[in-house]
């Protein structure tokens, strides 16, 4: 049987924060449920910073958590995926955190009815001091919490604020998460790994030579299996939960990589740290990165810790020739 979330103690370093959080995400689980009936699925009509087409759900997310994170009284600069410009919380509202996030990753599936999720990380700044724009562009080992919660066959919250991975799942019938995976562990080698293959043209030798080592190894070992399903919440919560690696590199069409820095690379591979595995960007430690601009992107290779080093090693020989 579960533990109810206020009985983590982890968790109350950003209590209010939290709690302001977990109440938007029961509304947006609502609003996911009754999406088909309450004719939230489709086009919205316009496209964000992106220029990725913006589904009804995408935009009524946004709204409900930049709500939410500006009245809680506890941020101070908010960067989403749907906004072109970092929002500056007004003073007499001010807090002390800056709020990254994607508000709903894995849109493009809405209409189709698979897991979608939100993605966040969280830096702090110090009491009294103006937040600037160089606030959120900091490495992500400088985060203070991230996070991800998933919607799909239930609400799944899984938390980090620097002391290991917990997973909560919301228990509809009283409103509240429940702690049901307490200090997640990734296993340190898996049987799984997440790529789109649509794009193997396009790859570098490295990752080219990763997947084939996957499918066909030369050591006895099993293949992996491939699981792969374009929404990276689902996509990274399985390889958390069961092990293995996920990968979305550089490519001849996307040369900087396809994933956002900020609010998808950084809370990920944050998480996949904590909880005992490795992020990799093809040149370095992820979390290591230092963004330049807030809607910067990069290659990801996260997951269990031997699989990580595997194409690691491929990177360091490919960079030796």
């Amino acid at each position: 049987m579960g533990t109810r979330i206020e009985s983590n103690s982890s968790l109350w370093a950003l209590g209010f924060f939290f709690l302001h959080y977990y109440i938007q995400t029961i509304d947006i689980v609502a609003c996911t449920l009754q999406a088909g009936l309450a004719k939230l699925i489709g086009l919205a009509g316009e496209t964000n910073v992106q220029g990725e087409e913006q589904k009804k759900l995408d935009v009524l997310s946004n709204e409900v958590f930049v709500k939410a994170l500006v009245s809680s009284g506890r941020t101070c600069i908010l960067v989403s995926e749907e906004d072109e410009e970092a929002t500056f919380v007004d003073p007499a509202l001010r807090g002390k955190y800056c709020v990254v996030f994607d508000p709903l990753d894995g849109s493009s599936n809405i209409d189709c009815g698979v897991s979608i999720g939100t993605i966040f990380g969280i830096y702090a700044i110090n009491d009294g001091v103006d937040p600037k724009i160089e606030d959120v562009l900091q490495p992500g080992k400088n985060m203070v919490a991230a996070g991800y919660c998933m919607y799909g066959s239930s609400c799944t919250l899984v938390l980090s604020t620097g002391k290991g991975v917990n997973g909560f799942t919301l228990d509809p019938s009283l409103g509240e998460f429940i702690l049901t995976h307490p200090d997640i562990k990734i296993p340190k080698k898996g049987k799984i790994y997440s790529v789109n293959e649509g794009n193997a043209k396009n790859w570098d030798a490295p990752t080219a030579k990763y997947v084939e080592k996957c499918k066909f190894p030369q050591d006895g070992s099993p293949a992996k299996s491939l699981r792969y399903i374009g929404s990276m919440v689902a996509d990274v919560h399985r390889t958390l939960l069961y092990g293995g690696i996920f990968l979305y590199p550089a490519d001849k069409k996307s040369p900087n990589g396809k994933l956002r820095v900020l609010y998808e690379v950084f809370p990920m591979s944050y998480l996949m740290e904590q909880a005992g595995g490795q992020a990799f960007t093809g040149k370095q430690r992820a979390l290591d990165l230092i963004p330049t601009k807030i809607h910067e992107r990069s290659p990801i290779f996260l997951g269990s810790y031997d699989d990580v080093e595997e194409i690691k090693a491929l990177y360091a020989a490919e960079g030796q020739k």
